[in-house]
């Protein structure tokens, strides 16, 4: 059995962790915004560099998806998002109107963030995947004046619902399938060509909206949570402390602009650091994500639990005769990593995975294993400098009661002030008051907290299995399952039963080259009842080739249940 810490007593902790908490303060002076003064993601992410001696650096290598690489200086993109800037004015865009980007990976993509930032435009980035009517209900939700995206996805998913979205007045395309102008649009690059590239900067202040994120909850139409230009502070720090980043680094953020994640790490806050971001534009494959790794000499990885899996699901010798010297930090977020992939990317990258947590709602990392702190896999981490975390017990009509006992398990709740706390629910403010109690913003996660200060994720509070009077994290269950060796995934549900109230079933993905067999059935109910005991271990294991996700990589639990009871289906294309 593998040890249950990973010893890291031996790191140095980067300069930013030698104080207790944040200074917000001193972060802002730092990073040269005054008291009282402007403050501007874009400036800062950008600028700042364009015109310094940083300037020729490469701040984004663009991966195509037909090989190509493109490397984009901090000032050829302080250029490019100045041009954009300058495009969106020409068009009376106006400070706090809505820009929504709907694109790959690409440059566009990136440019159009960040040039909409400068004129104190409201940006909301959105998964290529989603379907017309996510699209279409978000767009509507936030009086979405521009949308910037491709021929093809508009041809597929926008043409047919301009009617039903009066306020997009312009939508700027790149044309990617080579036939020309398409009648109530505009050529981005023709835009971009003819328009100059002067600095453009609109004042904006810490509180002035930034980027609007959708998220879903298990009822009701998507929430969009509204960010200000001073979470730009807490990306900045959390970059350096939870990620362990410096300008001199090559990073490597998998997750879509359209997650916040893709945003707030993908986009924001390397550039704010200086240093240089890898973004693929294509889809996964573990053969090319190998190949990135090794030959673009990534030296922070960031990454979705989800992708980890698919990594260890792969052969074995895919990995064969690939080294990753340069490869300094790995980090992952999404959902709660299982313990065996921690010692996975020690086994097999030459460093183990250091989990942490945050929310769209919370805009950056709040919890984290960090680079100078041992880990406990399978644990969320210990909550950064600054964060003041809680495990609590509510329920309706009864105040909030603080636990103070370890290892009891309650809904994770952070006390408010924090840079990226997001500042409301776009039209939804019954909705925003609903998260808080006083000064505590309520997550919705259950957790627990250990002797030493570490959380562990225990599951959502809407989605704990209930069974013979016992309360159950699915991802407990699933954690276990994918310590054996044969199992890739594990998808854990709640199943009506009338006499526990609920049974535990597991649907079970298994690795490259394993068939599912009854024996190997009972040989993993057997393994759960050991390390788990009778009353958590699941009663039912079925062996599926692929679990449900959402678009941001969590497992669709939700889905599971519905099939397995023959309910209708969530659209699943709304869940980030």
């Amino acid at each position: 059995m593998r040890p249950l810490l990973i010893h890291k007593t031996s790191i140095e902790p980067p300069p930013a962790t030698n104080c207790a908490v944040f200074s917000w303060a001193q972060i802002a002076q730092e990073l040269g915004v005054t008291a009282n003064g402007s403050l501007n993601i874009a400036h800062l992410a950008v600028d700042r560099h364009a015109y310094s001696t940083h300037a020729e650096k490469t701040a984004f290598r663009f991966l195509g998806a037909d090989d190509s690489r493109r490397n984009v200086t901090y000032r050829e993109l302080a250029e490019l998002t100045n041009r954009f800037a300058n495009a969106l004015k020409s068009l009376g865009v106006r400070k706090g109107n809505c820009v929504f980007v709907l694109c790959g990976r690409i440059c566009e993509l990136y440019v159009a963030v960040l040039g909409a930032l400068k004129i104190g435009a409201m940006v909301s980035p959105l998964f290529q995947s989603f379907g017309p009517e996510p699209i279409r209900s978000r767009i509507a939700q936030a009086n979405g004046k521009v949308l910037v995206t491709t021929a093809s996805l508009y041809q597929r998913k926008i043409a047919a619902l301009r009617t039903e979205l009066p306020s997009l007045e312009h939508v700027l395309l790149v044309d990617d399938l080579g036939t020309g102008p398409i009648a109530q649009t505009l050529d981005l690059h023709a835009l971009l060509r003819a328009t100059p590239d002067i600095p453009v900067l609109v004042k904006t202040s810490a509180e002035d909206p930034a980027m609007l994120h959708f998220t879903s909850g298990t009822t009701g139409q998507p929430k969009g949570a509204m960010h200000v230009h001073g979470a730009v502070l807490m990306h900045y720090a959390t970059a350096m402390v939870a990620l362990d980043l410096h300008p001199d680094d090559v990073f490597w953020c998998t997750a879509d602009p359209g997650w916040v994640t893709g945003s707030s790490y993908g986009i924001i806050a390397p550039l704010v650091i200086g240093a240089t971001s890898i973004v693929d534009e294509s889809d996964f494959d573990p053969m090319r994500w190998i190949h990135i790794l090794e030959a673009e000499r990534i030296n922070v990885w960031y990454t979705a639990p989800t992708a980890i899996r698919l990594l260890m699901k792969a052969a074995p010798e895919l990995f064969a005769g690939h080294h990753f010297p340069d490869l300094r930090f790995v980090a992952s977020v999404g959902e709660a990593l299982n313990p065996e992939a921690v010692w996975w990317g020690q086994d097999v990258l030459g460093q183990p995975i250091h989990d942490n947590w945050w929310q769209s709602e919370t805009g950056g990392i709040m919890i984290a294993n960090t680079a100078s702190q041992d880990i406990k896999p399978g644990s969320m981490g210990r909550p950064l400098p600054g964060i003041v975390a809680h495990v609590v017990r509510h329920s309706d009509g009864n105040p909030v009661t603080v636990i103070d006992t370890p290892d009891t398990v309650g809904e994770l709740a952070l006390e408010s002030g924090w840079p990226s706390m997001f500042r409301g629910y776009l039209d939804q403010p019954s909705r925003y008051r609903a998260s808080f109690a006083g000064n505590l913003y309520l997550t919705g996660d259950l957790v627990r907290r250990d002797a030493d200060g570490y959380y562990w994720f225990v599951g959502r509070s809407d989605d704990v299995i209930k069974s013979s009077g016992h309360l159950i994290g699915s991802f407990e269950v699933e954690s276990t399952l994918m310590e054996h060796p044969a199992v890739a995934e594990a998808g854990v549900i709640g199943k009506p039963d009338p006499l526990a109230g609920e049974l535990i079933k597991a649907f079970v993905v298994l690795k490259c080259g394993i068939e599912p067999n009854e024996n190997l059935r009972l040989e993993l109910m057997a393994h759960a009842r050991q390390r788990l005991g009778a009353a958590i271990a699941p009663k039912e294991i079925a062996f599926i080739p692929a679990l449900p996700h959402t678009r941001s990589g969590k497992i669709m639990r939700r889905l599971l249940k519905a099939r397995e009871l023959g309910l209708p289906e969530d659209d699943s294309s709304t869940l980030a």
